[in-house]
């Protein structure tokens, strides 16, 4: 039975949303599968990769093949590399435990590098939403007309909450198209990037080949 490891798609319209998954070739693009190996989520910058490394390079090594954006996945996730590196030991140019520590420190990299673009991210959403949300003008009035007219203060209360209540739907409606024109692009992004990094994965993948070949 010939295997592939695909992408099956989840999520809504404009939102989408993806199981990594074991299946058939045969199989409909969203119809059964085989095993669940993790999730991608394309929406979020940087992209949310959740993947079971072990159980995508035993798959790998018993000849399933991916397809090129989750072969794009594999390489960002180590994946490749691993199977890189256990070809390096069974031809005996690194030992076992010299590959688990090459791996683990690669991950480890990652990982971090992952990690600070994801709080930079992060810190400059949050400064574009307090930038877009800002603060409700209030309606201030001279301290001498206060003393002499208090009853003229609620309706500049009033006032003062419309004003924000208009202010909020107006900040509501600017994150939901700035949020729907981000995950376009975004989307967008992923699969050009996804495309290149396919390119790139096969073109390093046969330079490891012969670097293996030599250290052997």
């Amino acid at each position: 039975m010939p295997v592939r490891i695909r992408l099956q798609r989840h999520g809504r319209r404009k939102r989408p949303f993806y199981h990594i998954v074991v299946a058939d070739s045969r199989a409909p693009r969203d119809g059964k599968f085989i095993e669940k190996l993790g999730t991608y989520n394309p929406m979020t910058v940087p992209a949310t990769i959740e993947l079971d490394r072990m159980s995508a390079y035993n798959w790998l090594s018993k000849g399933a093949q991916p397809s090129d954006t989750v072969r794009a996945i594999l390489r960002f996730k180590g994946v490749l590399y691993y199977k890189h590196l256990m070809r390096g030991v069974s031809k005996g140019a690194l030992t076992q435990e010299e590959a688990t520590e090459k791996w683990e420190a690669w991950v480890a990299e990652k990982e971090g590098t992952i990690s600070a673009r994801r709080e930079a991210e992060a810190a400059k959403l949050a400064d574009f939403h307090k930038a877009v949300s800002g603060t409700a003008p209030v309606i201030e009035e001279p301290a001498a007309e206060e003393e002499e007219a208090p009853a003229e203060e609620a309706p500049a209360e009033e006032a003062a909450a419309e004003g924000a209540e208009e202010a909020e739907a107006v900040t509501e409606e600017t994150k939901e198209a700035a949020a729907d024109v981000a995950g376009e692009a975004v989307a967008e992004a992923e699969a050009a990037e996804a495309a290149g990094e396919a390119l790139e994965a096969a073109n390093e993948e046969n330079d490891e080949a012969t670097s293996v070949e030599k250290d052997a």
